[in-house]
């Protein structure tokens, strides 16, 4: 019941958005993003295991609803690959890729800036895992989305909350940074001894038509 009342919520920014295109007064705006994202996990109740940032990356586009001249929504979608190193003291050293989705929906402050504008965000994302696999020392790979005697390793969804700063020049071009971090516990096999949540640190390059 949590979760959906999470989705319900996400979806309904979502709709309150393609709403205000409705008002021809609204200036709306769109975009692409592609960026470079360091990825891992925060590790509760899970003995000697640690997760070490990896490099991914990030590519979507987004939608700029400009309610103000220094208040604007942006929601975005934007597709990426995730990995992980997850270390665990005195032994192997196991390596996480992830395949997926996500739809962030941030609330814009921004100014004129020298010859551009600088803005900066918060806002809840919801995000879907395709794939999602673990690496072992040997080799084999583990599907973590698989399901073993009615359980997962771990849940396709997240939800969080994100930050974004960034800058955008004359020419329209961006320089945008992020950083999210999920609140619900990724883990399902071990969801009742152990917590695993997303964080990412992204840094990139976006254009606004």
């Amino acid at each position: 019941m949590k979760m959906k009342k999470i989705y319900f919520v996400c979806l309904s920014l979502l709709m309150t958005a393609g709403l205000v295109k409705v008002n021809a007064q609204v200036p709306i705006s769109y975009g692409v993003k592609a960026e470079l994202n360091m990825s891992n996990f925060f590790l509760s109740d899970l003995g000697e295991y640690s997760s070490r940032m990896k490099a991914g990356p990030n590519v979507g586009g987004f939608m700029k609803i400009d309610l103000h001249e220094n208040f604007a929504i942006q929601p975005e979608l934007s597709f990426f690959h995730r990995a992980s190193k997850i270390k665990k003291e005195g032994a192997q050293n196991d390596k996480f890729k992830q395949w997926g989705m996500q739809l962030p929906v941030y609330a814009i402050g921004q100014t004129e800036l020298g010859n551009g504008r600088f803005y900066g965000g918060v806002g809840p994302f919801v995000g879907f895992g395709f794939d999602a696999k673990r690496k072992i020392e040997n080799g084999e790979k583990i599907d973590l989305y698989k399901k073993v005697d009615g359980d997962k390793e771990m849940k396709r969804w997240d939800f969080g909350f994100g930050a974004l700063l960034g800058y955008e020049f004359d020419n329209k071009i961006q320089i945008n940074a992020t950083y999210q971090v999920g609140v619900i516990n990724q883990l399902d096999r071990l969801k009742d001894d152990s917590k695993l949540r997303s964080q990412v640190v992204s840094l990139g390059l976006g254009y606004r038509f």
